[in-house]
């Protein structure tokens, strides 16, 4: 009681014997979950005041939702608080209003960005290799409320112009994600990685590579940058090769293809350990805007389509640059499974914030001044062709060549006219400045960002989900004929019901699991189980160490009703 009304707390879970608890699958995962370091740094930037649910509930709830697809908190309203509070050892979880009010308090109490920064920095220096070489892309995060008027960006799943703010995440090769940078004015990915990004990794990333090295040998770099086309820069490869940061991406105005003998068939393996051929060449290319030499490496189908990329990197293979280039797409697999089972873009609060006032954003004279002559240039094109292909086929006659004449004097009246409107307006445009400060915008036309910290908060644990849920694949797979199967069958374990029995003179909480639909997986999970019971981790806030099991007995004695 006095816990509830914030005079003491938080209240130390207590777990008692039950049966048939939906979604205790999820308990699973708290192996995972723990040696992320997810509770562990968030109790080092993180603090509640006195109540009923502490630190460590919410975020393992919040935690526990995303693993059991429960993609919005809203969600939470069609959902038992009593069942969900037995898997954290509560009389019952927090309402959506409670949960979110904690949520308001944590960020504004604290960082997320520093919480997540450290368990980024952590996740790196646990696994240096996969930090060695890292994915970078964009994630356009749409948003149709009607709070602000942000600012539209290009969305490729949609193909159209939507308002929304660019998230930037850095991935490892297998897609496990590392930080998000989030821009809700984009300023391009060459510019945050200048910015943002590169700063950051080398900040946080393990040293690989020591100075005595990269002074020895001049062609050495710290680590690998993978990126698509639009980070295609080669001031940025110049940049990024006196930093001794390598770059991989596709190029752009690769000009002629290359004769089909220079191409030679070369064994591949793939991030995922399948072994593929392809056919590759390479040349080394000067790019006099850089002022860099790179190297670039072209696959040819067999159609005959020629793909080319540009690396800085001068030591590696070129089938291990084309393998890290190509599997590029388990990032994009990565956005696509967030956005389908973590719910990515799901809003975690309606508050929106104001921009820094020195925030760079496009000029919106100058955009309508862009708008209209690119409108009039696709004008006089077309006018031009017309004109050009407008010939008297008819016998000539007077009345024919007439007809012609005139038709041929309008096209050339609206020739003149809109070159003549473009030649005006071009002198305006390169007058008006094109990015100007939040500041100076019209009233009308200023708009304010989402609440950005409770986004990063919610992300941040979706991340330590993601992760948890990808080492326990690998578990999986030790035992699987078909490795594509074992996120699906994480999926309905973790919605799986199971029975939880606590021994508190023994020191142990058992989960035993209900059987699943076929003997193979149930053959998974008891590996599983096997596996996640050696690690002996013992339940936040409590003594319990965790045992799983698979198979169902009968109910234990003091069932709870």
């Amino acid at each position: 009681m006095l816990a509830s009304i914030g005079l003491s707390g938080p209240v130390e879970p207590n777990f008692i014997a039950v049966s048939d608890v939906p979604n205790a699958g999820v308990l699973l995962a708290l192996p995972s979950l723990v040696s992320t370091g997810l509770l562990r740094v968030g109790a080092e930037h993180f603090e509640l005041p006195r109540g009923y649910y502490g630190l460590s509930s919410i975020i393992l709830l919040l935690a526990f939702l995303a693993l059991a697809r429960v993609k919005a908190l809203e969600c939470l309203r069609y959902c038992s608080p009593g069942e969900w509070g037995k898997l954290l050892g509560l009389d019952r979880v927090p309402e959506v209003r409670t949960l979110r009010n904690k949520l308001r308090l944590l960020v504004e109490t604290s960082c997320p960005e520093k919480w997540s920064a450290a368990l980024c920095r952590e996740w790196m220096h646990d696994d240096p290799e996969a930090a060695g070489l890292l994915y970078v892309d964009g994630h356009v995060r749409v948003y149709h409320g009607s709070q602000t008027s942000l600012p539209k960006r290009y969305v490729s799943r949609q193909r159209l112009c939507l308002r929304g703010t660019t998230d930037y995440w850095v991935n490892a090769l297998d897609a496990q994600p590392f930080f998000v940078v989030s821009k809700p004015v984009d300023p391009g990915l060459v510019k945050v990685l200048i910015d943002d990004i590169v700063p950051r990794i080398e900040r946080d990333s393990p040293g690989l590579v020591n100075n005595e090295a990269l002074q020895g040998n001049p062609l050495l770099h710290r680590l690998t940058l993978v990126f698509d086309r639009e980070g295609y820069s080669p001031v940025l490869f110049a940049t990024m090769k006196r930093r001794r940061i390598a770059c991989v991406t596709y190029r752009k105005s690769a000009g002629p293809d290359w004769p089909m003998e220079e191409f030679g068939v070369e064994s591949v393996t793939l991030n995922n350990g399948e072994r593929v051929e392809m056919s590759l060449a390479e040349r080394g290319v000067y790019l006099p805007q850089g002022d860099v030499w790179v190297r670039e490496i072209r696959k040819r189908t067999e159609s005959g389509h020629q793909t080319p990329i540009i690396a800085t990197d001068y030591i590696s293979d070129r089938s291990t640059l084309a393998a890290a280039m190509f599997g590029r797409w388990s990032q994009e697999n990565f956005f696509r499974y967030m956005l389908q089972h973590y719910g990515l873009d799901s809003l975690i609060t309606h508050a929106i914030e104001d921009l820094p006032d020195t925030t760079q954003v496009v000029n919106p004279a100058h955009r309508a001044l862009d708008s209209a002559i690119r409108r009039d240039n696709a004008k006089l094109v077309r006018r031009r062709a017309r004109f050009a292909a407008l010939s008297l086929n008819e016998p000539i006659e007077t009345k024919a060549v007439r007809r012609w004449e005139k038709k041929k004097a309008a096209l050339l009246m609206e020739i003149e006219e809109l070159t003549a409107n473009i030649d005006e307006l071009k002198p305006q445009r390169k007058a008006t400045p094109r990015h100007l400060q939040v500041k100076d915008l019209p009233a009308e036309q200023r708009f304010k960002q989402l609440h950005s910290s409770s986004k990063h908060f919610v992300d941040t644990i979706k991340m330590a989900a993601y992760r948890a849920e990808t080492a326990m694949t690998y578990v999986l797979r030790e035992v699987m004929s078909r490795n594509d199967d074992a996120r699906s069958l994480l999926r309905a374990l973790y919605t799986n019901e199971a029975d939880l029995t606590p021994d508190h003179d023994a020191g142990t909480l058992t989960v035993r699991l209900h059987h699943l639909a076929n003997r193979s997986s149930d053959d998974a999970i008891r590996h599983i189980c096997r596996e996640l019971t050696a690690t002996e981790t013992i339940f936040p806030e409590t003594n319990l160490r965790l045992i799983y099991e698979l198979g169902s007995r009968d109910n234990p004695r003091d069932q709870e009703v």
